[in-house]
């Protein structure tokens, strides 16, 4: 059973910064697709961050320019930056890791940016 464990989820200000990151026991090769989500309250889990089959990476529109995902293969870790957070930021947010055996989630982090 492949394992996500995420962390770095907090209380910010508007305009402040926070990271994510995902760590998974998935070897790198069972791996196809990594990406963070996001749910906030009264809505639906969407698509935030992650990276395409040729490595590059792809970013939901309200938060291309202030979130950047990366990753370190060698840690099997995916990292979420988010700078220059807003209000509407404000959700829980979840890593997905679809390997060739499964589909899986982390119990997510709770992000609030709030003055």
């Amino acid at each position: 059973q492949v394992q996500l464990v995420e962390s770095g989820g907090g209380l910010v200000q508007p305009g402040g910064s926070l990271a994510l990151s995902c760590a998974t026991s998935a070897t790198i090769h069972s791996i196809y697709h990594m990406g963070w989500y996001r749910q906030a309250p009264g809505k639906q889990r969407e698509w935030v961050a992650g990276f395409t089959s040729g490595g590059d990476t792809n970013y939901l529109g309200s938060v291309k320019g202030r979130f950047t995902i990366s990753r370190d293969n060698a840690k099997n870790t995916v990292y979420l930056r988010m700078v220059s957070l807003k209000p509407e930021d404000t959700a829980i947010y979840y890593c997905r890791c679809q390997t060739y055996g499964g589909d899986y989630w982390g119990r997510g982090t709770q992000v609030t940016v709030s003055s």
